[in-house]
């Protein structure tokens, strides 16, 4: 199994190309289950979970391309896939399969809504938390579905397609938007979708849909409406800047110190993460095409955070935020809303000499004069990159064991940190 190992202690300073976000070419990718044209994503980053996914479409019989490198295109810069399910073999998703990713469940609402027919392995509990399925399920019902569950999967159909309807989540769920989005898009009639989640990678999709010829407005808003259409064709989508990645290496910075420019990418994805990093006592600059990122050396303040949905605290910062609030000056609080089970870096942070104390649902944090590196183990994928994170400020060498979690969401994690100055390697297993 593959090691990372860090020397801590060095800033970083250069510049950082960000990915294609991955939890927008996830539903992307499966949106391609709707048409029997060829759908062109663009900026698809090369990680672990995009090709699981790709193995579960072709299962389905999804006909696939990665287009070559072009010209002044690097590992680094996203790649383009081209998706065509013009001969859709079979409707099941089997366990196996399904296990291996959470989002890979969603395959049910194109397939349900274009085929009349769905059967889809529950994807089970993972390291953060269950995140059930129950309210996607919720919402297909809520457009005319019949479902049952047996033998650990979801069987749904519907005699004479999806019908337009209210879809009415009791609490904002992005993967119950994406399933709901994707289903009514192909639905008989109008279809609203309350309390939707408003996160960028939602809007995403919603555009690539209309791309397709569906007709969705309000995504963004608490409130999306759908008019279905009959069919959809196909498109060619850019996949959005990566927002988490984009907050993980300015955290990377502001605790390290360090001037970097992250290009590709936008602030207006991740406002409040940026602003509550600038009261830290970093600088957070937009420019054209990026975001610099600059801390002088100054100390860090210690900030409180709440993790909410989008436009809050995105719940995929907070371990990096974390990491960050262990050198600051002062004790800060941390409470996660999102996921229950979600403070496993707590325990592998304390290794570094970090000094939390967990209460409930929030994380106290009493700021160190400094960290010093020891073995660790990645628990979760942004556990991991906050160990990673912890290790470039600690001093000494720090060895991050079962990085395979950050091969899930961070493409070229090492090579991007070390151009900016970061002594990290990748030790092969």
């Amino acid at each position: 199994m593959d090691r990372i190992h860090i020397t801590g202690g060095a800033p970083l300073n250069g510049t950082i190309p960000i990915s294609g976000a991955k939890n927008a070419a996830l539903p992307l990718m499966i949106a391609s289950l709707m048409t029997g044209e060829t759908l062109e994503l663009i900026n698809v980053p090369r990680l672990a979970d995009i090709t699981a996914l790709l193995r579960i479409l072709g299962n389905h019989g999804v006909d696939q391309m990665v287009v070559g490198k072009r010209p002044g295109q690097t590992s680094e810069t996203g790649q383009t896939i081209r998706l065509t399910a013009s001969n859709i073999i079979d409707t099941t998703a089997p366990y196996d399969l399904v296990s291996t990713m959470r989002a890979s469940f969603w395959v049910i609402a194109p397939l349900l809504a274009r085929f009349g027919e769905a059967k889809v392995s529950l994807p089970g509990g993972c390291a953060i938390g269950t995140r059930p399925v129950d309210l996607l399920i919720m919402a297909l019902q809520q457009l005319g579905a019949e479902t049952e569950i047996d033998g650990g999967y979801v069987i749904a159909k519907t005699k004479k397609g999806l019908r337009g309807g209210q879809v009415s989540f009791p609490k904002v769920t992005v993967g119950g938007t994406h399933v709901a989005l994707m289903a009514a898009a192909l639905a008989y009639g109008t279809s609203v979708i309350e309390n939707a989640a408003r996160e960028p990678e939602v809007v995403d999709l919603a555009e690539c849909l209309n791309k397709m010829g569906a007709r969705i407005k309000g995504a963004g808003t608490p409130r999306i409406e759908i008019e279905g259409v009959a069919r959809l064709g196909g498109a060619r989508h850019e996949v959005l800047p990566d927002r988490i990645e984009t907050g993980t290496y300015a955290m990377a910075v502001a605790m390290t110190g360090g001037d970097v420019i992250l290009k590709d990418t936008r602030a207006d994805l991740l406002h409040s993460a940026l602003d509550i990093l600038a009261t830290t006592g970093t600088e957070i600059t937009p420019v054209d095409g990026g975001i610099r990122v600059r801390r002088n050396g100054g100390g860090i303040a210690a900030v409180d955070v709440t993790t909410d949905p989008f436009p809050g605290f995105p719940t995929d910062l907070q371990a990096q935020f974390m990491a960050l609030m262990t050198l600051a000056k002062g004790q800060s609080h941390i409470r996660e809303t999102i996921f229950e089970n979600r403070f496993m870096h707590v325990q592998e942070l304390a290794r570094l000499g970090a000094k939390i104390r967990l209460d409930g649902d929030m994380a106290i944090v009493e700021g160190v004069d400094r960290l010093r590196g020891a073995p660790v183990m990645a628990t979760d994928l942004r556990a991991s990159v906050s160990l990673v994170i912890a290790g470039l400020a600690a001093e000494g060498e720090t060895q991050i064991n079962r990085v395979y979690h950050l091969d899930r969401g961070f493409e070229a994690l090492e090579a991007k940190l070390g151009r900016c100055g970061a002594q990290i390697e990748r030790v092969r297993g």
